[in-house]
């Protein structure tokens, strides 16, 4: 099984390929499954039907995924490639503690099968831009990051896995934040993560990243592991067509190397098993 499960696409304000041209590019490359998994980030977008002037940053417009259009454009590839290669419509929702409710109503209106949630701003300030960070120690702005995901995973169960679980570290100017630091507040995550049947993703873009470690680290997919956790799938987090499926394998092998069995894909928020 050659799946990749973090996957965006034109419907991304950061990204301009084709949703057709990514399901042609993966069946060139033999791969069986695929999850469209585009932004949506309440605080800092807004909806296309909300009626606002939306915002642009240079040429990246700050708005959601057209939802209606998606929906309808994966039903119709899934019509076109179905025979070819499993297609998934799954989303990445950016969720913040105060964007809860609008997630538990953008949920209810479309049949998803796969949910990433990720933590991508605090308070609508975003880590790439280092507004989140400024005037924080390393200390602060590392345990506020974690601090968010545990109040979200403890409020909101609508999601499938927790997407590159520590982002911060991919945007932290001061280096490689203590893992000790911050485990005890990690594993209080990850074990509501299991009891709640939920996973972790394995983010194959640390590579293009030129980061040190896997993204989530090895301290915490061995954490997890040791915990209980078996739910994880794979994702190149790909917003352009040489990001697709790039290093898909030897995430499967860096997995099976630290204990884990299986890796997942999804039907209607069901998690499906992959032996490795």
């Amino acid at each position: 099984m050659f799946a990749d499960y973090h996957v965006h696409t034109e419907f991304s304000g950061d990204s301009a390929y084709p949703m057709e041209q990514v399901i042609q590019d993966a069946i060139a490359m033999k791969m069986d499954a695929i999850c469209f998994t585009d932004h949506v980030d309440y605080g800092i977008k807004d909806d296309w039907e909300s009626g606002k002037s939306l915002r642009y940053r240079g040429e990246e417009v700050l708005a959601n995924v057209d939802y209606p259009v998606y929906a309808a454009r994966i039903r119709k590839l899934q019509q076109l490639y179905g025979r070819q290669i499993e297609i998934r419509m799954g989303m990445e929702f950016g969720i913040q503690t105060h964007t809860i409710p609008r997630y538990e109503a953008l949920f209810q209106r479309y049949p998803f099968d796969f949910i990433i949630l990720s933590i991508h701003q605090v308070q609508d300030k975003e880590f790439w831009t280092q507004d989140f960070q400024k005037g924080k120690s390393q200390e602060e702005y590392n345990r506020r990051y974690y601090e968010e995901m545990l109040e979200i995973v403890k409020r909101y169960q609508n999601y499938s896995v927790l997407g590159h679980m520590d982002l911060i570290a991919r945007y932290d100017k001061n280096g490689t934040y203590p893992f000790e630091n911050v485990e005890p507040v990690i594993s209080e995550i990850l074990k509501i993560v299991i009891e709640n049947g939920k996973g972790i993703e394995l983010n194959t873009s640390f590579h293009r990243y030129g980061l040190k470690d896997t993204t989530p680290s090895v301290d915490i997919l061995k954490r997890y592991r040791a915990l209980g956790g078996e739910i994880i799938t794979i994702g190149s987090d790909s917003h352009s067509p040489k990001h697709l499926g790039t290093y898909i394998a030897e995430a499967r092998q860096l997995l099976k190397g630290l204990g884990f069995r299986y890796f997942c894909t999804y039907d209607k928020m069901q998690p499906i098993y992959h032996g490795l």
